[in-house]
């Protein structure tokens, strides 16, 4: 499988267009900010992205990131802006021609952004397997990936490794293709439906329960929308199975609880994070407002006091009394932008 996906993403895709599904295209509306980002980065780079969705998370000032199928660079060197010159970007590939690309414009982009140094490397290797590559363990405070983990044959050892790999308190913020079943194994044979990142993506609740098994307990769903395929023959092979583009953070807490437990908390937003002057949006359900009190679970509190997001909020509360589970904590498809009329709540915590 590893050389399959090498070639149709080496040689048999020569650019964007040459997809035959919207799975790996970002279509999401683009923030102004991140359009400025873009325009900085070279065009053969631009040309050779093949992403699902948008991995810019919050708060990355200084901050050392690993990306994970890194492809041609793009998301590697918007972050590098984002970061600055004091952070770092590294991004792991399995193909030989993108890491080309990438690296044929580390030096045009240290010029671009005026750093004296470039904040940014890459390297060859599979993303199951990033205990071959000298990464420190701990090291990263983000990991990223951008429609990449449903083409490894082993996802679990994806999500382990990025455990490993993470800061305590870092986290895994990443976009890609989900099912609303599991895929039978001819269409995971099929080099096409898997190289279109369709036939290799997860069953919803098969990644929460390898997130969790993991370490990453408590998943929260960013975005997610429904993949409209366009492609009559594909569409006939792949039947009524559903795609979702998806994104989810993870966050490396262990003290994490399996469920949304109450203790009485809430959080009040300062509005001080960059782009998020009124509203600061930690997942699909928890829009933050600036200046008002924010009733949260010990879940969400620890994900936003014992990260880098702490200076940028007021915390209410403690852990010494408990009252109960939030209501809502369900095991439905989460997906709400789902065409499917039996597909349930939304599947959402808190």
């Amino acid at each position: 499988m590893h050389e399959a996906v090498q070639d149709y993403y080496g040689k048999t895709l020569q650019g964007s267009d040459d997809l035959q599904t919207n799975a790996c295209c970002t279509d999401t509306a683009m923030p102004r900010y991140l359009k400025s980002t873009l325009s900085n980065i070279h065009d053969e780079v631009l040309s050779h992205y093949y992403g699902c969705g948008l991995v810019y998370p919050e708060q990355l000032q200084g901050a050392r990131i690993l990306d994970l199928g890194s492809g041609s660079g793009r998301d590697c060197y918007a972050l590098a802006q984002m970061v600055g010159e004091e952070g770092y970007v590294v991004g792991v590939d399995m193909t030989d021609e993108q890491l080309a690309i990438a690296n044929r414009h580390v030096e045009y982009h240290r010029e671009k952004f005026g750093y004296s140094n470039a904040n940014t490397e890459f390297h060859k290797g599979y993303i199951e397997k990033l205990d071959q590559l000298d990464l420190e363990e701990n090291s990263f405070d983000m990991i990223i990936s951008n429609c990449v983990i449903n083409l490894s044959p082993d996802k679990e050892a994806v999500l382990r490794e990025a455990w490993r790999l993470l800061k305590p308190g870092g986290e895994f913020y990443f976009s890609d293709v989900y099912s609303d079943r599991r895929i039978p194994a001819e269409l995971v044979d099929d080099p096409v439906l898997y190289g279109e990142c369709l036939s290799g993506a997860l069953y919803w609740n098969d990644f929460l329960n390898l997130a969790k098994k993991a370490g990453f307990t408590d998943p929260r769903l960013v975005e997610d929308k429904p993949i409209t395929i366009n492609n009559s023959e594909i569409e006939a092979k792949v039947g009524d199975i559903q795609f979702f583009s998806a994104t989810y953070r993870l966050f490396k807490l262990p003290e994490l609880e399996s469920h949304c437990e109450d203790y009485g908390q809430a959080v009040i937003y300062k509005g001080t994070i960059d782009h998020h002057p009124s509203t600061f949006n930690l997942d699909g359900h928890h829009p933050i407002t600036k200046g008002k009190v924010f009733p949260v679970c010990g879940n969400t509190w620890r994900m936003l006091h014992d990260t880098r997001f702490r200076e940028h909020f007021e915390f209410i509360g403690d852990f010494s009394t408990h009252y109960g589970i939030f209501d809502g904590c369900g095991t439905a498809l989460p997906f709400s932008s789902s065409t499917d009329k039996n597909t349930g709540s939304d599947g959402s915590c808190c």
